[in-house]
Parts: C-alpha cells; structure tokens; sequence
C-alpha cells in the first residue's frame, strides 16, 4: 500500500495479491485493470441482477392463485410482495459495504447461492407462513447481491466501457420492472393447473445454477479493502430507519398508513441520526458504514440518488396501476395485461443501450431529454386511455408508450453511470446499496401512493375505471417531473462534456473523487 502525493488527500492504492503469470480468466489484477474475460463476467452480473430485480414484480400476477391454493388471506399474501421488497432494501448498504470490505465476488457468489435455495424454499412452501418468510430470506439474499453489480461495473471497466457497461445495466433495471407482469403472465399461461404459481420461483433455479458457475469462473478476484471494525452503530441507525419509512408503505393495503403513519417521523429521526453517525465516525478517522464525503464531496452523486429516487416513486407504481386497469377495468387476462405494456419495455431496453455510448458525450441533457420523453409519453397514454373509446384506447396508446419507454432508457442507465463515474472504487459498493436503496425507497412510496390514489378515485366516481387510471398515472408524473427540475439544475451547473473517470484510487488535482 502507497500514498499518492500531490492529491487533495490521501489515497491508499491497494496491491493485488494475485500474481499476473498465474492469473485466472476474467481476474483484475488491479481495480480499472481487468483481464480479457470482463464483458462475459458482466452478462453473468447482468443476468443475475435481472433476475432479482424481476422477482419484485413478477409475483404480483400470481397472488391470487397462491391466495386460492394456500387458503391464505389478502393481507397475509400481500406479503408474499411486501416482505421482498422491505428485507431487500434493508440489506443493500450492508451488502456494498461487506463487498468493499472483504471481496465482491465472494459476496456476490453466496448471495448468488442463498437465492437459489430461497427460491427453492418459496416454491416448494406449503402454507403462506413458510412462503413469506422464504421470500423475506429470498429478499435479503437479493439485496446482498444487487450492490456488486455496480461495483463490480467500477472495478472492471473504465471510461467509455464504464459507460457502456452501465448502458447494459440500466437497461436491466429498467427492463425487470416493466417485463415482470409479462414474464409472469406467460409462466401462468404454460404451468397451468393450481399450483403452476410454484414455477414463478422455480424457475430462478436453472438460471442462478448457470451463473454460478460462470460467476466462480469469471468474476474477477482482487485484494479486498482495508477490514477494520464494522459500523453496527451505523447499521442499526440505517436499517432502523429504513424500516420505519418502509413498513407503512409495504402495509399500505392492509391499513398500514392509517395506522402506523407515525413510523415515518421516527424513521426520519432515525436517518437523521444516521447521518450525524456517520459524519463522527468519519472525522475521527473511523471507517462509517457510508461515508458523508461520498454525498458532499463527489460531483454529481448526491443529485443523481435524489434523481433516482423520485423518478422510481414515479415509474414504480405505474406497472400496478396499468394491470389493475387493463385487468379490472377491460378484463384482460394477466398475460394480456402485460403484453399491453410491452412497448414501453422494448422502447426502453433498446435506448438503455444507446444511451451507454451517448452519456459521454451529451452528459447530464440525455438524462433531462429522457425525463421529457417519460413525461409526454406517460401523459398521452394517461390521457388515450382516459378519453379514447375503449375498444381503441390500448392500440392508441402504444406510440405513447414507446416514446414513454425510449425515455426511461435514456434516463436509468446514463444517471447510474453520472452519479458513480467519480466514485472511487473502494466504496464502489456502499454508494451502489445506498443508491439502489433510494431507489426501493422511492419505490415502495409510489407502489403505495398510485395504487392508493387509483383506489380511492375509482371509489368515489362510482367505478369510472378510466379516470382512476388517468388520475393515478398522474400522480406518477409529479414524482417525475420534480425528477426532472434535479436534472435541469444539474445540467444547467455542469454544461460541458461529461468527464473521463479518474483512475481508480488514483488521483489528480482536480479529480472530485480525492476528495474523499
């Protein structure tokens, strides 16, 4: 270990023990140095974080036939969504910082393992009790793996791979919200029977077997970061927290805001200690759970965790909302609900992709262009469905939807690149968790809110379908329009060109990530 002089601060470049004659495919010998193997390494993290990621929404077409086979009640099953979702954002910090710490790849390869057999456990369950606390382990396994994506992303590519690389991931997160109705729907359709549900989590089995041993072969290995003690004060005060403002959100459906409305203030009190915790551990040389320095000293990441997290509350709840419209309001069947979406799906994987080689350039405006096009295209689709006759409205609302999807994909993966390209690597994983976790947070806020705001319209205008479904939808565009106000202060302070990363752990002067 050296310190790099002429820096605004110290910086510890960590040596690989791994010696370059006896290095294995896809192995880094260094943070920014990987070996030739690193694109397939990544489909591996990429297939892995699609499946987690699917498995928040594919679940929800399949509650009614888990609440006939298993006698269960509403409230009981709705866990079965609910309780993923909470233990998942609960461990993301955790599990970036535990990455950090004591190597990625083998985070990533035991969280790979544990959801496999948590999905094993989910499928085989024979009450719902055994089901929702399969699918809470299921959770946490999920949120153990979710932040090595990104960070393993920063420790393999640099510069415009980087960027590429984070075009193929945004493409996924975006893609596993909008395809899991779909996914689902065609899984009921082939299993069918009673029990077909099962397969929902069965088939995770076949795929998490594959890039496990893909992922033992090809994640690249280097020295993990400096150990030291963990920061339990840190993960109390956080997990805590986000407990306190989730639990409510999670329980909506079941009265959980009526009745637990005042976990919210506590959570808030909680997160606010949190970062005061932090903030102390830091400047006595301690090593925090996530460092403050990573928010106020690293350009463009506190903006781009509040982009994320308001464009999710906006994006999140809409799936809920069209699959209750399409299937309560037009009777559609769930595999035609989620076909009816599928334009918006594909508009967005294929910009995601596009917008890995444009973030370069264009920078901060592709974001704003991109939150433009969710906007427009989500109110013209709000407003066919509303106002159109029925027969016609879907039809209608599919170059709406396209265009809605395009910006979605212009949005997600150019801001993850834009919030983490200054993030040295050695925290890599804790600002990866603590981004996701704005994004669970933000998520959790707008499957409560639409659906709620869906609801309450449709009961007091006497069942009117279409304007609950309009209503809703633009209760989601408030979130994403103050989205996009963050983004055009951004853009509007950081015209230039989008800068190349700064070598990993090494610095220049006038590199932002020294600063920490």
């Amino acid at each position: 270990m050296r310190d790099i002089p002429g820096t605004l601060g110290r910086v510890s470049v960590e040596r690989s023990p791994v010696k370059p004659s006896r290095r294995q495919p896809g192995t880094a010998t260094s943070a920014g140095q990987p070996g030739p193997s690193r694109w397939h390494a990544l489909w591996v993290t990429l297939v892995a974080g699609f499946m987690i990621l699917l498995d928040v929404t594919i679940v929800a077409v399949a509650l009614p036939s888990m609440q006939r086979d298993l006698g269960a009640s509403p409230a009981s099953v709705q866990w079965v969504v609910s309780g993923y979702a909470l233990t998942f954002a609960l461990a993301l910090v955790l599990a970036g910082r535990l990455g950090d710490a004591i190597g990625r790849h083998r985070i990533f390869l035991g969280a790979l393992a544990a959801f496999v057999v948590c999905s094993v456990a989910a499928g085989a369950a024979p009450t719902i009790t055994w089901l929702v606390i399969a699918r809470m382990a299921q959770g946490i396994t999920a949120g153990c793996l979710a932040p090595q994506n990104s960070a393993l992303i920063q420790q393999m590519f640099t510069g415009a791979e980087r960027a590429r690389a984070f075009g193929l991931f945004g493409a996924i997160v975006g893609i596993s919200s909008a395809v899991g109705p779909i996914t689902g729907g065609l899984i009921l359709a082939l299993a069918t029977g009673p029990q077909g549900w099962r397969w929902i989590f069965f088939v995770n089995v076949p795929i998490g077997a594959v890039a496990l041993v893909f992922g033992y072969r090809l994640l690249p290995r280097v020295a993990p970061g400096k150990r030291g003690h963990l920061d339990l004060p840190g993960v109390a005060l956080l997990g805590c927290g986000v407990l306190a403002v989730m639990l409510p959100l999670v329980l909506a459906d079941a009265g959980g805001l009526r009745r637990l409305w005042w976990l919210f203030p506590a959570g808030v009190v909680l997160l606010v200690g949190f970062g005061w915790w932090e903030r102390r551990v830091a400047t006595h040389g301690g090593q925090p759970l996530l460092d403050p320095r990573l928010i106020t000293g690293t350009r463009g990441y506190a903006t781009g965790a509040g982009l994320a997290t308001l464009y999710f509350m906006g994006f999140s709840g809409v799936w809920i909302v069209f699959a209750l419209f399409f299937q309560n309001g037009l009777g559609y069947s769930p595999l035609q609900s989620g076909l009816a979406v599928t334009p918006f799906a594909v508009g967005s994987a294929g910009a995601a992709v596009v917008a890995g080689r444009l973030v370069e350039r264009m920078g901060r405006l592709l974001t704003v262009l991109g939150l433009v096009g969710v906007v427009v295209g989500l109110a013209a689709a709000a407003l066919l469905l509303r106002f159109a006759p029925p027969s016609l409205a879907v039809w209608a609302a599919v170059p709406a939807l396209l265009l809605g999807g395009i910006g979605s994909g212009f949005v997600i993966s150019p801001n993850v690149t834009m919030t983490l390209r200054e993030v040295p690597v050695r925290m890599a994983g804790a600002a990866g968790g603590a981004l996701q976790t704005g994004q669970r947070l933000g998520g959790a806020v707008g499957t409560a809110a639409l659906p709620g705001t869906y609801y309450l319209v449709l009961a007091s205008s006497r069942d009117d379908y279409r304007l609950a479904v309009a209503a809703s939808v633009g209760v989601g565009i408030v979130a994403i329009c103050a989205a996009l106000v963050i983004a055009l202060i951004e853009w509007r302070t950081d015209r230039g060109p989008t800068a190349t990363p700064c070598p990993p752990e090494v610095a220049h002067g006038h590199c932002h990530a020294t600063h920490i």
